[in-house]
C-alpha cells in the first residue's frame, strides 16, 4: 500500500476512534497515553525506527518478540505520545510516523489508547476488602 493511500485510511480511522471514544463517555479534555504499534520481521530495522521515533520526541519502549499463528517470529515496539484525544494531533503524529515506517522499511500497525474516565464506585467497598484490588 502506498504512503498516500495509507494515510488516507488512517486518518478516517482517527476520526473513527475518536468519536466512538468520545461518545461511550471518555472524557474529551484528559491527557491520553498514545501507543503507536511497529513490527518488523527484521530487528535492526526495528531498531533504527525505533531511534527515528525517539528523535521525533516519542518515548519509546524495548522491542518483544512475538510468534505469529504460522509459526513465523516478528519484532515489535510502541513509540507513545501523550495528548489530548484530538484527530488533528493524531494525523500529524500518524503522518510521521508512518513516514518513518516506510523509511525504514517496517510496519506502521496503528495506535491504541484507554479509555478516560470516572470509575465506576463499586457499592460494596468498604465491606470488601478484596475490592481494592478488582479492576473497574
Amino acid at each position: 500500500m502506498s504512503v498516500e493511500r495509507q494515510l488516507k485510511e488512517q486518518f478516517a480511522e482517527n476520526r473513527e476512534i475518536v468519536d466512538a471514544l468520545l461518545a461511550d463517555g471518555s472524557e474529551p479534555d484528559a491527557e491520553y497515553t498514545i501507543e503507536h504499534h511497529f513490527s518488523a520481521t527484521n530487528f535492526d530495522r526495528l531498531e533504527k525506527a525505533a531511534v527515528d521515533a525517539f528523535k521525533l520526541g516519542f518515548e519509546v519502549n524495548d522491542a518483544e518478540e512475538m510468534e505469529l499463528d504460522d509459526g513465523s517470529v516478528i519484532f515489535c515496539f510502541d513509540a507513545i505520545a501523550y495528548h489530548k484525544l484530538d484527530a488533528s494531533l493524531l494525523d500529524k503524529a500518524c503522518e510521521q510516523l508512518i513516514q518513518l515506517a516506510a523509511k525504514q522499511k517496517v510496519d506502521y500497525d496503528g495506535w491504541g489508547t484507554y479509555f478516560v474516565g470516572d470509575e465506576i464506585e463499586d457499592e460494596d467497598d468498604e465491606d470488601d476488602e478484596d475490592s481494592h484490588d478488582s479492576f473497574h
